[in-house]
């Protein structure tokens, strides 16, 4: 052989080594995203989001393994390749929707057969069957899983021989090139899932995902079509497989919001995934009523009903800004729809200082500057209109300073600045979240003291105090460690939640309930306080706080209180089941 052969040759091979490694890490992009996918769609579905997650990437991993072991059953590695990319293409872009509409076939049903049988309207069909037809449905996210797993773990066994084949020898570095390739690629996939897709629609996500899968094959059958046993079938498949992508891009969001609405109650009117969390705004009409009542859910969770929600905010804002000696600066951390907001700035406030994580969601309630507004998220004039008819405009105040960040990071900042409130106010979602515990950790709420003045007031948004009662204590001992005087918990029954609770402390001087009480009544009249009603809400049940003892602090990273409140609302899931 001449050397202008052997170059040839060379050539030759780096061409193959280049493409089968470049196909390797596109291949394995693809996958953690699949994974990353299914997470974050079992964690919607399931609600307990960090075990959803660790559940799910605990089966891929075991799968992978399975499926690696399962790659030396077929004989023909390159055949076995192609169709392999394939499915995955198949399964990786439509197993979200057939879980979604799998979930809608469940609750539906009973309703379904309820109006097929002409039964009455307030007999609905349950029962053993319809539990579990539930469970399978919310369990099918890992079957997905699984199965995906098993066909990933194929891939680098199977591209390893065909690069053995290729080469016509056995290669000494061959997993390492390979599994360098699998790594890079994983790497690269995270990027582009935490820069790009995480704040897509998911089905869109997984559409562009599984269009790789299918290009990388596709690549795989041109160059190796020799090798591929059914090449041609191959190629039909492949372009079926486009038609569906194309399908599932333009069609999959519409599908997924449909079939998500039948979860629902109420008619759903504006549904969308965020950065951090999926947004569902409701509306329902009643008789002799004009206006319909509209419901705001994040993550599937309700977190306000128009039909109340003054109620609850009247609760959360009018006791610590009563309870304060001035009212000129006031922070809200949280309440991302202005609602809380609105209230505080009945009060005489010079400003009032809004820190909360999403931007869409501000800007759905009515918060537009130059870097976010209403056509960057595209939400619907009549959407916005609607609720931020609610708020009254709040967030175009003069008086208000709306701030889209991490409230944990933002708090150093005014702490750096050396900044005082009269007033603090805390509306955060339930700690369902580990990313939220952070927020009710005793480190965070010490930097909260510091920017908390002397005579000024704290309220929190703690929970139910008759549903979660660990939690909701765990949030006052919280507070009390982190080195505020006076810690008291008050409650009131918000007919969309139950009972619920608040916690409200004062840094130094009387309590906040004593400072009240020698008010003649509220500074600002409420439509659904006063001084006496207030007052009654920090009676409890004489055993209340019996166990408070046992109840631990949530320190910084611990995840205490995120466990409290998941065991509790657990168990009355459960208890309802039964």
């Amino acid at each position: 052989m001449n050397t202008s052969t052997l170059t040839q040759s060379k050539k030759t091979l780096w061409f193959h080594d280049i493409l089968l490694i470049s196909v390797m890490a596109i291949l394995a992009g693809c996958g953690l995203i699949y994974e990353y996918l299914l997470s974050h769609y079992a964690g919607r579905v399931l609600g307990s989001v960090e075990s959803a997650i660790y559940a799910m990437i605990g089966t891929m991993i075991v799968a992978m393994g399975i499926g690696a072991f399962l790659a030396r059953w077929f004989k023909d590695a390159f055949t076995a390749f192609a169709w392999l990319e394939a499915l995955i293409a198949l399964i990786g872009m439509s197993c979200i929707l057939f879980i979604a509409s799998l979930i809608a076939i469940s609750y539906t049903l009973p309703h379904t057969l309820s109006d097929t049988f002409n039964l009455p309207p307030n007999v609905l069909l349950d029962g053993y069957l319809f539990e579990k037809m539930q469970d399978v449905a919310q369990f099918m996210p890992y079957v997905f899983g699984l199965i995906l797993g098993i066909f990933i773990g194929m891939e680098i066994p199977l591209i390893a021989r065909v690069r053995q084949q290729v080469y016509g020898r056995f290669l000494e570095n061959n997993a390492g090139t390979i599994y360098g390739a699998d790594y890079i690629g994983a790497g690269i996939g995270a990027a582009i899932w935490v820069t790009i897709m995480l704040s897509m629609p998911i089905m869109q996500a997984a559409a562009w995902t599984a269009l790789f899968n299918i290009v990388a094959g596709f690549i795989f059958l041109a160059k190796y079509r020799s090798h591929i046993r059914y090449a041609k079938s191959l190629f039909v498949c492949h372009i079926i497989l486009l038609c569906l992508f194309s399908l599932l891009l333009v069609m999959g969001t519409t599908w997924m919001k449909d079939l998500s609405s039948v979860l629902y109650k109420d008619k759903v009117i504006y549904s969308q995934s965020t950065k951090y969390q999926h947004l569902v705004v409701t509306e329902r009409f009643l008789k002799n009523q004009n206006e319909p009542i509209t419901d705001l859910y994040l993550n599937g969770r309700l977190q306000f009903s128009s039909a109340d929600e003054q109620l609850y905010h009247s609760m959360l804002v009018y006791p610590a800004m009563a309870a304060s000696n001035r009212h000129d600066n006031v922070l809200i951390i949280g309440g991302g729809d202005g609602l809380a907001l609105r209230d505080a700035l009945k009060w005489p406030v010079k400003s009032v200082t809004l820190i909360d994580l999403d931007a869409q969601l501000l800007t759905l309630f009515g918060f537009e500057n130059k870097q976010y507004s209403s056509e960057k998220f595209e939400i619907p004039h009549y959407i916005k209109q609607r609720v931020v008819k609610l708020n009254e405009n709040a967030m175009s105040d003069p008086r208000a300073n709306i701030i889209a960040t991490d409230a944990f990071l933002e708090v150093e900042k005014l702490l750096d600045q050396s900044k005082q409130f009269d007033t603090i106010i805390i509306d955060l979602p339930d700690p369902n979240h580990p990313d939220l515990n952070k927020l009710y950790s005793d480190y965070f709420y010490n930097q909260v003291r510091q920017l908390l003045a002397p005579d000024g007031a704290l309220a929190i948004q703690s929970t139910s105090p008759y549903h979660a009662q660990s939690a909701f204590l765990s949030i006052a001992k919280t507070v009390k460690f982190s080195g505020f005087l006076h810690v008291e918990q008050y409650q009131q029954n918000i007919p969309s939640f139950g009972q619920w609770g608040w916690t409200i402390a004062t840094r130094s001087g009387q309590s906040a309930s004593q400072r009240i009480e020698k008010l003649q009544q509220l500074p600002v009249e409420s439509p659904w306080l006063s001084k006496e009603y207030i007052l009654a809400s920090f009676i409890f049940p004489r055993n209340f706080f019996d166990e408070i003892k046992s109840i631990e602090v949530n320190r910084l990273g611990s995840g205490v209180l995120y466990d409290y409140h998941s065991q509790a609302w657990q168990s009355e899931s459960e208890l309802y089941k039964n």
